[in-house]
C-alpha cells in the first residue's frame, strides 16, 4: 500500500513540491505507478523520462522509473535534458508519452514533473485522476517489470533545428542560462546555427549560484544587459531553468517581453501561412491582436497556462501560440510544444535578415503597461473574489468585458485584467494604456471595483 500523498503537489499544469517534504521519492514512485497504469489503460507501451539539472533529479528519476515499470510499461531514460527535448523525444523515439523531472524556475529545494501521455499534456483533471488512482489503489501490478533502456536525443534535436532554421547572416549573441539545464545545449545549438556565442552561466548547477533562472523578472536579466553593454554582441537571449521559456534583451538594454516577441513571430508565420489563427493568453498586450489583424491573421485570446494554450493549439490547428510568461508554441515547421531554444532560433532567423536587430525589436508596437501585480488572498479566496468582480463590478467606459479567464476589461485606449492565479493564492493584475494618463484612469476604475468587493484588499497600485 502506498503511503498517503500530499495533495498540494498536484498543481493546475504540473506536479510540483519541495523535495523530501511534499514531493518525496515515495510520492514520485506512486505517481510513476499511476502513470504507468494510465498508460497501460490507453495502450501505451513505453514512456520517455528526462530530468533537468537539479540535485534531486537522479534520485527522483530512479523512483519514477521504478513506479512506471511496476505497471509493466517500458522506460527510455534520455538523461539530463531540457523539458522541450523531452517533448521532442516523444516524437523522435516514437513513445508518444514522456515525463520531464523539473522544478522549472523554482528555487533549488523544489522539483516536479511535467507529463505527456499519448501525445497530450496531462494537466488539471488528468493529474487529479492520477492522484485518485493512487488513493484508490487502482494500480496495475505487472508480473514482469517494464524494460529499461537509455537513449541520447541531443544530436538529433540539434540537427532537426539546424536543418530547418537558416540565418541570413552570422550573428554575435550573448546567452544567459542562469545555470539551468539549457546551458548544456544552447551554446552548441546556436553555434550550429552559425552564431558567435558569448556564454553567461551556462554551467549546469542545481544550486543556481548566480541568479534565479527566470527571465520573466527584470532583475534576472541584469547580467545579460551588462554583457550587451560591454561586448560587441548584438542581442541577448535568456532561458528559464528547464529551457521552455525565452527572454530577449536588445543591445540598448531593453527587455522585449513575450507579447512583443509574438508580434514578430506572428508577422513571420503569417507571411508563410496567410490568414492563419494566432493564439495568445489574456495577459498579452492589446497591440498584439492589432498586429495579427494588420498582417491578415486571426487573433484568438485564450486562458493563461502553458497546458491550456497547448490544448487550444491542438484543438484549432493554429500554427503559432504564445503567452506572456514566455512559453512560445510553434506548430509551423515544429511540433506545437513550447521550446525556448527553438523560439530563440526562429527569432534569430527573422532578425538575421536585418542589419539592426535591436532597432527592429524596439520598433515593435508598444504601450505603457505595468508588470504583473499580485493581490494576496486566503487560499481559494482569489477565485471567489474574481467571481464577485464578474457578477457585481461595473467598469466605466469599457468597450468589452472578457471573462474566459478572470475579468479582462477593454477600454478604447487600454485594458485592465484581474484573474485568479492557478498556482498561488493571489489575484493577478495587469494594466496597459496608450499613455500614462489612460493607465492611471484604468487603474482607478479597477481600484474602485476591487475595493467594492474586498474593502480590506492591500492593492499594489
Amino acid at each position: 500500500m502506498h503511503p498517503p500523498i500530499d495533495a498540494s503537489i498536484f498543481k493546475a499544469y504540473d506536479i510540483r513540491g519541495i523535495v523530501d517534504r511534499t514531493l518525496t521519492a515515495e510520492a514520485v514512485r506512486a505517481i510513476g505507478a499511476a502513470l504507468g497504469s494510465e498508460a497501460a489503460a490507453r495502450g501505451q507501451r513505453e514512456i520517455a523520462v528526462g530530468r533537468d539539472g537539479r540535485l534531486s533529479g537522479p534520485r527522483l528519476r530512479d523512483a519514477l522509473t521504478d513506479g512506471i515499470r511496476s505497471a509493466g510499461i517500458a522506460v527510455v531514460d534520455i538523461g539530463m535534458v531540457t523539458t522541450p527535448m523531452l517533448y521532442f523525444s516523444t516524437f523522435h523515439l516514437g513513445t508518444g508519452s514522456g515525463v520531464s523531472i523539473t522544478g522549472s524556475h523554482n528555487p533549488p529545494e523544489y522539483n516536479g514533473l511535467k507529463l505527456v501521455l499519448a501525445g497530450a499534456a496531462l494537466y488539471g483533471e488528468g493529474l487529479q485522476k492520477l492522484r485518485e488512482r493512487i488513493v484508490a489503489g487502482d494500480l496495475v501490478r505487472a508480473s514482469e517489470s517494464g524494460a529499461l533502456r537509455s537513449a541520447d536525443v541531443t544530436g538529433a534535436y540539434i540537427e532537426r533545428i539546424a536543418g530547418d532554421v537558416k540565418l541570413a547572416r552570422k550573428m554575435k549573441i550573448a546567452i544567459d542560462c542562469g545555470n539551468g539545464v539549457a546551458g548544456a545545449f544552447a551554446p552548441r545549438l546556436f553555434r550550429a546555427l552559425g552564431c558567435d556565442v558569448i556564454e553567461l552561466f551556462c554551467e549546469v548547477d542545481g544550486t543556481f549560484p548566480n541568479h534565479h533562472p527566470d527571465p520573466a523578472h527584470p532583475e534576472n536579466l541584469q547580467d545579460l544587459i551588462r554583457c550587451l553593454r560591454e561586448t560587441d554582441a548584438e542581442l541577448g537571449l535568456a532561458f528559464d531553468g528547464d529551457g521552455d521559456r525565452l527572454g530577449v534583451v536588445t543591445k540598448d538594454g531593453r527587455i522585449i517581453w513575450p507579447d512583443r516577441q509574438m508580434m514578430l513571430f506572428a508577422q513571420g508565420v503569417l507571411a508563410e501561412v496567410p490568414g492563419a489563427e494566432v493564439i495568445f493568453d489574456v495577459k498579452c498586450s492589446r497591440k498584439l491582436a492589432q498586429v495579427i489583424r494588420a498582417h491578415g491573421g486571426r487573433p484568438t485570446m485564450w486562458r493563461t497556462g502553458h497546458s491550456l494554450i497547448k490544448a487550444k493549439l491542438a484543438e484549432t490547428g493554429a500554427p503559432l501560440a504564445g503567452e506572456m510568461s514566455g512559453h512560445i508554441f510553434f506548430k509551423h515547421r515544429w511540433y506545437g510544444f513550447d521550446d525556448g531554444l527553438y523560439a530563440g532560433a526562429r527569432l534569430l532567423e527573422l532578425l538575421s535578415r536585418t542589419a539592426d536587430p535591436s532597432g527592429t525589436l524596439n520598433a515593435l508596437p508598444d504601450a505603457v503597461s505595468t508588470p504583473e501585480l499580485h493581490v494576496k488572498t486566503a487560499e481559494g479566496e482569489n477565485f471567489t473574489l474574481v467571481e464577485r468582480l464578474k457578477r457585481e463590478a461595473r467598469f466605466e467606459g469599457a468597450t468589452e468585458i472578457i471573462t474566459i479567464d478572470g475579468v479582462r476589461v477593454e477600454y478604447p485606449d487600454g485594458f485592465g485584467l484581474a484573474r485568479p492565479s492557478n498556482t498561488t493564492p493571489v489575484v493577478v493584475l495587469r494594466f496597459e494604456a496608450d499613455d500614462a494618463r489612460g493607465l492611471e484612469r484604468i487603474q482607478s476604475d479597477f481600484r474602485r471595483a476591487l475595493l467594492a468587493v474586498k474593502p480590506d484588499a492591500k492593492l499594489p497600485f
